[in-house]
This record gives C-alpha cells, structure tokens and sequence, in this order.
C-alpha cells in the first residue's frame, strides 16, 4: 500500500504527456517535413477535469526532419474546465504541468500552472526557455472554478 501511494504521489508530480489533436503546414520545403503549426492537448496531472490545448512551431525542412532544428518560441494557450474539477495532489505555486522539447540541446517550451485563490482560479502561463536566455514570447489562460453540470 505504501508503494502505491508513493507511486500516485511521483505520477502526480510528473509533466503530462501531450495527446496531438491535429496540424497545419504553414510554409512548403522541397526537401524534408513542411515547417508546421502543431496543436495538442494534455490534462492537468494534478488537476481532474481541467484540459489545456497548446499550438506550437514545428520547424521543417532536412534539420526538422532529423530533429535538429531549432523551433521558434510562438506558442498559444487555451485551457478548459471539461468536467468536475477535483484536485489530486497538493498545487506547487508555478509548478510546470507540461513540457515539450523545442531544440536539440537547450531549448524547451513549457507550461506552468498558479493558483489564483482570491479570484478561485486556476492560471496557465505557457513560454519558452534556455540555459542560456529566455524569451518574453508567452500566453495565459485561466479557468475559473465552477460547478459542474449546474
């Protein structure tokens, strides 16, 4: 039993995994995958009934294609109450709940999560990072805490 509250404990604590809703091509390349627009959606892990959906670039070409190159900052965010909302795990103020790759070594975008208690509302910030610098390129959403099916 103390082995399967540690392991919910360490799931919960873990970024979601992304679910790829669909993609646009947004400019043609002769040689290797288009440069696209990207959108996937992952649930809260800490957060029941709580869904994000993320676009994202995706760099194209003979160095997207082998994973190589490096994809712009441009990111959007929308998040949504789909069900009951019911938390699983103690919220950590700017916890990042998802984070995806965006270059070989040193870049990554990513999405983190505050709680807004006097207003009841959850707040999604999405941005890209580096070692190095960040970007101020970045998107919010927020759900407000309501009943469900009332």
């Amino acid at each position: 039993m103390r082995i399967l509250t540690v392991l919910v404990l360490w799931l919960a604590a873990v970024p979601a995994m992304a679910e790829e809703i669909g993609e646009v091509d947004t400019v043609w390349k002769l040689l290797g995958a288009n440069h696209k627009i990207v959108v996937e959606v992952f649930d809260d892990p800490k957060v029941e009934g709580v869904s994000c959906f993320v676009s994202r670039a995706k760099t194209g070409g003979i160095s997207g294609s082998l994973g190589l190159a490096e994809n712009t900052s441009d990111a959007s965010i929308a998040c949504r109450q789909v069900g009951p909302i019911k938390f699983v795990a103690e919220l950590d103020e700017g916890e990042e709940v998802f984070g995806r790759r965006s270059s070989i070594l040193f870049k990554r975008i990513q999405v983190v999560r505050f709680f807004d208690e006097t207003r009841n509302t959850l707040v999604y910030l999405t941005y890209s990072d580096r070692i190095i610098e960040g970007s101020p390129k970045n998107s919010i959403s927020a759900v407000v805490i309501r009943p469900w099916g009332e």
